[in-house]
């Protein structure tokens, strides 16, 4: 059903409306064409009790064509009204899709503030895989997860990982409760019996690693031996059982660096939330969230993250090995160094299919090549990220240790802050190999590890 509502009239124009989604080969209605989002500016206010979010998304984008119109993605929620650079414009809504008509055409490479105002409940999508993300209730507040669609449940936008842009989030709550995000906090203060957090981002982020957390937090800032912001946000019933692992993030942050090159933000840190109010982890961009107190080698895993995901992230979500595939092998890497089980080790017992206890899990890494997930209920599953953990390390095996890490700091440092697809790496790969056997080895990797069918023959 389409729904018109109420806005100003627009002058005629000769551009074209903008796609109504990017054709992701998982979620094609997901993103939208025609513009190119730089900065979100997003004004938010939230009453846990009634749960009831108010918002103003100042969004800040540059056309890529002439536009008569263009998409955002939101769902659920009171639009009451948009603005395109200070003009009323008219729009309607159909599903997720908030379709804008400017009152002037859009001139392609013109830059374009729109502003959207809304309210409402912000909803809790269960995805396919029966995971929930958006907008989930917490024991004290809330807590907007994004992975693969949540962002459009709390405010308007390009919910797209290949439009990435700058943030800043102001969230205003009851006194008494802490609204974290992203970034750095830049502003706090009380008034009326409410409290107002203002939080930036300078560096590009996916909307889908944006997050906002509600609640009472016992908030904490501490620092890398180079001065890096280390900013935690721990509910008070988990404290006791995090605090050695959080005091541990400095020295993963080194060691991650050592590994992967400089990190990539300006902070880094961590959310740490009871276990039943989320049930899984996300490596939301410098500050991870937690379902209660994590393992170490969980730190390793979503830090590793701000490499591979957040800093490099994919152009579509059929890339997702990209990121689970390193983070993975982050945590056999680690392992490794600390005196543990080599990344060897693990590659071994998970080919023989010893790894874990129940033969199914085993035999779940081998359902389907990383590259190809079958559907999106599975992009989260076993192949993407053990399988995809093998096919780095069989990269080590054929290049060495100095090609390895040499390949994997410099794609780090290529593609930092932007988007890459599978076929980015491999070629890049292929590239700094070291010489044709080399390169003979790891072009023989991609057809039998990271597209092939079951499980390859072992050479």
């Amino acid at each position: 059903m389409l729904v018109a509502v109420s806005g100003c009239g627009g002058s005629g124009v000769d551009g074209t409306p903008g796609a109504d989604g990017v054709r992701d080969p998982y979620f094609p209605k997901l993103g939208n064409g025609g513009y190119d989002v730089t900065h979100y500016a997003l004004t938010l206010g939230y009453d846990p009790d009634g749960r009831h979010l108010t918002g103003t998304a100042e969004i800040t984008a540059r056309a890529a064509k002439n536009l008569s119109s263009f998409n955002l993605d939101l769902k659920g929620l009171d639009v009451s009204g948009i603005t395109v650079e200070g003009k009323a414009a008219r729009f309607q809504r159909a599903g997720h899709e908030l379709r804008v008509r400017p009152a002037d055409e859009l001139d392609r490479g013109e830059t374009f503030v729109a502003t959207v105002r809304y309210s409402g409940a912000p909803e809790t999508i269960t995805d396919a895989d029966g995971s929930e993300e958006g907008w989930l209730k917490t024991a004290d507040g809330a807590l907007a997860l994004g992975q693969p669609t949540g962002s459009m449940a709390w405010f308007p936008g390009n919910h797209h990982p290949s439009d990435k842009a700058s943030y800043d989030i102001e969230i205003t709550v009851p006194k008494g409760l802490t609204a974290v995000s992203n970034g750095e906090l830049t502003r706090e203060s009380t008034k009326n019996g409410r409290t107002t957090f203002a939080w930036h981002s300078a560096e590009p982020m996916a909307s889908y690693l944006a997050t906002v957390a509600v609640g009472k937090y016992e908030m904490k800032t501490t620092a890398t031996e180079d001065g890096l912001p280390v900013i935690t946000a721990v509910d008070p019933s988990q404290a006791k059982a995090s605090k050695k692992v959080l005091a541990k993030i400095p020295d993963i942050l080194e060691w991650a660096e050592y590994n992967f090159g400089p990190y990539p933000f300006s902070s880094a840190g961590a959310i740490v939330d009871r276990e039943e109010d989320a049930g899984y982890a996300l490596e939301t961009q410098t500050r991870p969230v937690y379902p209660g107190a994590p393992e170490t080698a969980l730190v390793v895993h979503e830090i590793a993250h701000q490499w591979f995901g957040d800093s490099v992230t994919p152009k579509s979500w059929r890339d997702m090995w990209l990121n689970e595939g390193f983070a993975t092998y982050a945590e056999w890497l680690y392992e490794e160094d600390q005196g543990g089980d080599s990344a060897q080790d693990v590659f071994d017992a998970l080919y023989e299919g010893d790894y874990y206890e129940d033969d199914a899990d085993n035999e779940a890494i081998w359902a389907f090549p990383p590259a190809r997930p079958t559907d999106a209920e599975h992009i989260s599953d076993a192949p993407v990220y053990e399988r995809g953990a093998m096919v780095i390390h069989k990269i080590r095996r054929a290049v060495g240790d100095d090609a390895f890490y040499d390949i994997v700091q410099g794609w780090a440092k290529t593609y930092r802050h932007k988007n890459a697809d599978t076929r980015d790496f491999t070629e890049y790969v292929e590239e700094h190999a070291g010489g044709d056997e080399a390169r003979e080895k790891v072009s023989r990797i991609w057809g039998d590890w990271l597209y092939g069918d079951g499980r390859p023959d072992r050479p």
